[in-house]
């Protein structure tokens, strides 16, 4: 079982902190034990009046909790005048309840640095509702006043007529967003796969005219008759010191909730079954291409004994093993798709579905179904080969390995997510240690005809779904089934041939490099981070962190990007990453690759940035080599357009286009970028008449030399790694990258191109009329923003500040108060202008929205208004706080996460300060954040939305709103 894992020596990273995942001994098990009803690490229990509580001790993240009050009822409990209730409660649970009122829930959350935004503290589904809380508990009563929030929610709702009236608004627009082409055909979908069963008519979105027209008596009615104590789990997992202080407060919150005396069971809804196969067949004008599904609906079994276990490690193996064949189809000449996987998710509580889907191209629909069916069917009759349950086998032992590492690491939002399946009856929640021994033991012994024989769950005679997805029809329903008859009678003739397994290269790196050596080493005790200047000029900063233990983070970036081309060659290139990805930009083609990383944790990707050229990745400490390794055969590789793969990403990229043309937004989009920054080639979409003009081998050649010349690089490495054994593999691996004899796209870092960018300078407001199936209206309010030199440090951080406080105050008066949207958010733009040590910074900050057409312009006045306020008056106190605190939180938070030292110390290279020394760019940049948090005041707010923004607002700024035609 050892040769499943990384090899002996890369291991040696994690002997120091962790018994190591090998040397775990076995365990003796019966397949019908039952495993520990009784969830791993809770105090767990129920109050007298029905109410279960889990409480957990958790130090990831530090001084956090994470909270929830899971629900027991979702849509399905709907009556028909009912249907979009269940959803309704929950929006107005924000709204007011009995010790809250006018969102003062909201501005709490908001007042502790804990955020409020759509989807995050809340979510409806068919069989349940779950309210969510993240706050710091590093203040005395923090935690108690989190609990009797979601107290209020368990009994207090107030549902009023002018508290359902606000809420009517936010969720109709939250209902339109789903009535896109996404919303449409997945609606349509459900309708099918369900027919016969509740379900089929319960989406939790509801009913648009039941939105519109529901009366509170009715919510009252569904609200009361269904949240009872008996029916809800109250689940806080944080960094607090022992669980029975928190049991005590949710006592002092909710033991004194009545249960009611006579409450109404929960039904059970089923799902019937049907032996033929139904069929889907969807034309959607505004489909992002053509898409062909198969689902089979299977009863749900709750894993409950260690059979169900093992049957769960066997069934991942399968999806993982049937990927890899998709995976490697798609990649062969002339493909049946573009792409195709499948997967096992849950339905409905009754039900799951094990579901392949393939995009293609258009009149391809056929062509993939039956490759579809003939690899399922060849499945069935073959079996998966010993060496693909060996790989599929190695990659699960990695899996588990690396949540094993990390078992006392794991968020506290992750654990209370285990417990909340738990409350359900979906899930055990066990020792991780006896999970992991567990697991070890019962993988040797899945065989290759256990884990195939879970193709049986995909055939078309039981219980089968079938859609198609086309912007125009070119499949019939007899085409369908045709299909389906074909390859049925060829699987019953033993027509179907083995699959034919190929051979692959055992290692990446075929001839060792010859080592570079360390020219100068320095260590920057501030951000605590030793820098190497290697023989080949390459840059590499790592920094040891011991966050996680199984994770390490790269990237490497070099100046000079796209800017720097002919518009003329700027589609070419850009397509360099497509064609080099195809071809297999790491010296071996990804279908090759992907066997060769098998039980490897690492990953790796380039990017062709506008000023920047760069590569990024993790890996576990142990396959630190690997992730190197894919770095210097990066380097070393000169990617070749062949014709097949050429005609592969042409033929993608032409379906794009057309999704493009069919998407409403494209036009809109388009516009938006016209207006505010002008007509260049960079601030649009690719054209068919811009893909025709298209060199593929020009495409190559930009590639392979974005990723020559190792004196051009930074690289920055992060994570739990040891210096002992990364260093040599970092001399090795990068430090033997070839320097070539003379320099390749050598940019200096203020000695860039800027973009063309024409930003306006007078008010434009424009309406971008788009065909549309249903209305649709979106909002992009642009104001142009500069960042003065001699304060560009603390405007860096200011405007940060600004954009919080903007969507914060936005979202209040067109949400909170008018009730006319669902979310809102505010963003920066900056990429016109290129790196440079001198000069201001032009850019501009855009405020978007979605919204009902007819009340656009109006919602865009009101923005106006509220902004211009800001600016003549100033937020109050307690705004300024709201995002000062926000801000803090997330930043406790941060600085706890490898990706943000990586982003800071990428950051302190980059910055217009850096002079060689990173220690000293990032005192600059830290020192920026705190003379910002320490002097932003609703003054110091007010004069700087006049300083970085027109004043008055209402002078210079661009508005574009999509209409439909």
């Amino acid at each position: 079982m050892d040769n499943l894992l990384p090899g002996e020596s890369s291991s040696k990273i994690l002997s120091k902190t962790k018994l190591r995942f090998r040397s775990l001994k076995l365990v003796e098990f019966n397949e019908d034990e039952n495993l520990a009803e009784i969830p791993y690490g809770a105090d767990y229990g129920r109050l007298s009046n029905g109410l279960t509580y889990y409480v957990s001790t958790n130090s990831t993240p530090k001084k956090r909790a994470a909270l929830s009050l899971v629900v027991n009822v979702g849509s399905v409990l709907e009556e028909e005048e009912e249907r979009g209730v269940a959803h309704i409660v929950e929006h107005l649970a924000f709204s007011a309840t009995k010790n809250y009122t006018n969102h003062d829930i909201v501005k709490f959350v908001e007042s502790i640095g804990a955020e409020f935004g759509p989807c995050q503290n809340a979510s409806t589904s068919e069989d349940e509702t779950i309210y969510e809380l993240f706050v710091p508990i590093d203040k005395p009563g923090l935690l108690s006043q989190s609990i009797s929030v979601l107290a209020e929610f368990s009994s207090e709702i107030r549902v009023s007529v002018d508290d359902l009236e606000t809420e009517r608004g936010a969720v109709l627009e939250e209902y339109r967003g789903r009535r896109d082409a996404d919303g449409r055909m997945n609606d349509a979908h459900w309708a099918v796969m369900l027919e016969g069963s509740k379900y089929a008519e319960r989406l939790p979105i509801g009913l648009e005219n039941v939105i519109r027209t529901v009366s509170p008596e009715i919510v009252k009615r569904f609200y009361n008759k269904w949240y009872q104590m008996q029916n809800m789990a109250l689940i806080i997992v944080g960094d607090f010191p022992d669980t029975q202080s928190v049991v005590e407060l949710i006592k002092t919150h909710f033991e004194d909730k009545t249960p009611k005396l006579d409450p109404t069971p929960i039904p059970r809804f089923t799902v019937p079954s049907h032996e033929e196969p139904r069929f889907s067949v969807f034309v959607e004008p505004e489909a992002a291409g053509s898409v062909v599904g198969i689902t089979c609906k299977i009863p749900t079994n709750w894993m409950k004994t260690v059979k169900d276990y093992r049957n769960f490690i066997a069934q991942d193996m399968f999806f993982y093993a049937i990927n890899q064949r998709l995976f490697k189809l798609s990649h062969k000449k002339d493909p049946p798709y573009f792409s195709c996987s499948a997967a096992s998710n849950s339905l409905v509580r009754a039900t799951k579905a094990y579901t392949m889907t393939s995009s293609c191209k258009q009149n391809g629909i056929i062509e993939a179904l039956e490759s579809m069916l003939i690899e399922l069917a060849r499945v069935r009759k073959f079996g998966f080969s010993e060496r693909e349950i060996s790989i599929a086998r190695a990659d699960s032992m990695s899996e588990m390995e690396s949540a094993y590492l990390e078992r006392d690491q794991i968020q506290s939002s992750l654990i209370r997510t285990y417990y909340t399946l738990h409350f359900f009856g979906k899930l055990p929640v066990v020792d991780p240690e006896y999970e992991a021994k567990l697991f070890k033991t019962i993988i040797p012994y899945i065989s290759a005809s256990e884990v195939s024989q879970f193709s049986e769950y995909f055939r078309t005679s039981f219980n089968c779904v079938i859609k198609t997805i086309e912007p125009q029809a070119t499949a019939t329903l007899d085409d369908l089934r045709s299909v389906v008859l074909r390859v049925n009678a060829l699987e019953e003739e033993g027509s179907i041939s083995p699959w034919e397994d190929e051979s692959t290269v055992e290692e990446i790196v075929c001839v060792e490099p010859t080592p570079g050596h360390v020219v100068q080493q320095l260590e920057y005790p501030i951000i605590d981070a030793t820098e190497l200047i290697l023989s080949n000029g390459m840059r590499v900063c790592y920094k040891c962190t011991d966050f996680f233990d199984d994770q390490v983070l790269f990237t490497g970036f070099s100046y000079g990007g796209l800017s720097e081309l002919k518009e003329s060659d700027y589609f070419s290139c850009l397509m360099g990453s497509d064609l080099a990805e195809q071809t297999g930009l790491f010296g071996h083609r990804a279908e090759v690759l992907t066997d060769m990383l098998a039980g490897k944790r690492v990953n790796a990707g380039t990017s062709l940035g506008i000023y920047k050229r760069s590569f990024s990745g993790y890996c576990s400490p142990s396959d630190l080599e690997i992730a190197l390794q894919l770095v210097y055969q990066l380097f070393i590789t000169n990617t070749q357009p062949e014709e097949d793969d050429v005609k592969i990403v042409m033929q993608k990229d032409e379906e794009s286009i057309h999704a493009e043309e069919r998407d409403p937004h494209t036009v809109f989009t388009n516009r938006v970028f016209e207006i505010n920054y002008g007509n260049s080639v960079f601030f649009r979409t690719m054209k068919m008449e811009d893909l025709q003009q298209v060199d593929p081998v020009k495409g190559c050649e930009y590639f392979n030399n974005s990723f020559k010349d190792p004196s051009t690089f930074t690289v920055v490495i992060i994570g739990k790694i040891e210096p002992t054994i990364a260093s040599p593999l970092i001399l090795q691996y990068l430090g033997g990258i070839p320097r070539p004899t003379t320099p390749i796209f050598n940019f200096e870092h203020f000695d860039l191109t800027s973009l063309p960018c024409t930003y306006p300078s007078t008010v434009i407001r424009e309406v971008v009329r788009s065909p549309m199936v249903e209305a649709q209206c979106s909002v992009h309010l642009c104001f142009p923003v500069e960042l003065k030199e001699e304060t560009l440090m603390e405007d860096e951080h200011l405007i940060q500040f600004m954009s919080k406080l903007l969507e914060t105050k936005i979202l209040q008066v067109l949400r909170f108060k008018h009730g006319q949207i669902y979310s809102t958010g505010v963003s920066m733009f900056f990429g016109g202008c290129k790196p440079s040590r001198v000069g201001d910074v032009r850019g501009d900050l855009k405020v978007y929205f979605s919204c009902d057409p007819v009340i656009s312009s109006t919602l865009v006045d009101l923005v106006l208004d509220e902004i211009l306020r800001l600016q003549e008056e100033g937020p109050s106190d307690d705004d300024v706080s709201a995002i000062l605190e926000i801000e803090q939180r997330t930043y406790e938070i941060e600085l706890q996460d490898n990706y943000y030292w990586l982003e800071m110390i990428m950051s302190s290279y980059q910055s217009r300060n850096y002079s060689g020394d990173i220690d000293a760019s990032f005192k600059i940049l830290d020192e920026a954040r705190n003379n910002v948090r320490n002097t932003l005041t609703p003054s110091t707010a007010k004069s700087t939305l006049q300083r970085m923004l027109p004043f008055p607002c209402k002078e210079q700024y661009t508005v574009v709103i999509l209409m439909p035609q």
